[in-house]
């Protein structure tokens, strides 16, 4: 049996179980880090999805999430060794899978633009090196990519308590992407930051995504995960 096939008989029982959301009501609030089991979570641009498996198991259960990524997921599938595993994993939890999520675009998604989110999570968004890193045409499309997935986040956050969290190394040339004034630009305000720690999410595999090493992890080195709320109405 392929890894395709297994992954479809196993989702297939998955959804079979899905009396156990409402069991789901009854449990108590469990936390990693800066994530509850309580609050209605997006992750956006996942690879191998270990980082929304980390929260699904620290939960216990996944029913509060959406875990998206732009890859198909026969990329999936071929791109990461443990890949197509952690999303059955995933949906065996309860997890609500999409793929060919654009973030610049995702607001408009047939799911996503009737859903609203408590916490709406990019980690380390990239748009792959079809330039060097530090060069001037590489940055312009790192500072796009980041102001089309904040536009999107925006709307999409509920009222009055969501927040959008983007994990982001610091140092040049990432400071160049001027995170927190695309966000301030689009009516966003930061909140907090706060240093990202990989160990703080066990299972975590930060990857690539791209190339012949695309399962392959990025050395981190300073990051931080900056957190943005809406601006208020009358500017507090």
């Amino acid at each position: 049996m392929d890894k395709t096939q297994e992954y479809e008989e196993r989702r297939e029982s998955s959804e079979s179980s899905s009396e156990e959301e409402e069991e789901e009501e009854t449990e108590p609030e469990k936390w990693r880090k800066h994530y509850s089991s309580k609050q209605r979570i997006l992750l956006v641009g996942e690879g191998d999805f270990s980082f929304s498996l980390s929260l699904a198991r620290a939960f216990g259960s996944a029913h509060n999430m959406v875990a998206s990524s732009i890859d198909t997921q026969e990329n999936i599938s071929s791109k990461y060794s443990n890949g197509l595993r952690n999303v059955i994993e995933l949906e065996e939890r309860g997890c609500k899978v999409l793929y060919g999520v654009d973030a610049k675009e995702m607001s408009q998604h047939f799911f996503l633009k009737t859903q609203k989110f408590d916490r709406i999570i990019y980690n380390f968004p990239h748009v792959g090196f079809p330039f060097r890193e530090n060069s001037y045409c590489q940055i312009q499309l790192n500072k796009g990519l980041v102001k089309g997935f904040l536009k999107n986040a925006k709307v999409m956050l509920k009222e009055g308590i969501g927040e959008i969290h983007v994990s982001h190394k610091e140092g040049d040339p990432y400071d160049k992407w001027e995170l927190v004034n695309k966000a301030e630009k689009i009516g966003l305000i930061k909140h907090e930051v706060v240093p990202f720690c990989k160990l703080d999410y066990p299972g975590y595999h930060n990857k690539r995504a791209q190339g012949n090493n695309s399962d392959a992890a990025f050395p981190l080195g300073d990051c931080s995960t900056y957190k943005f709320r809406k601006l208020a109405q009358n500017g507090h």
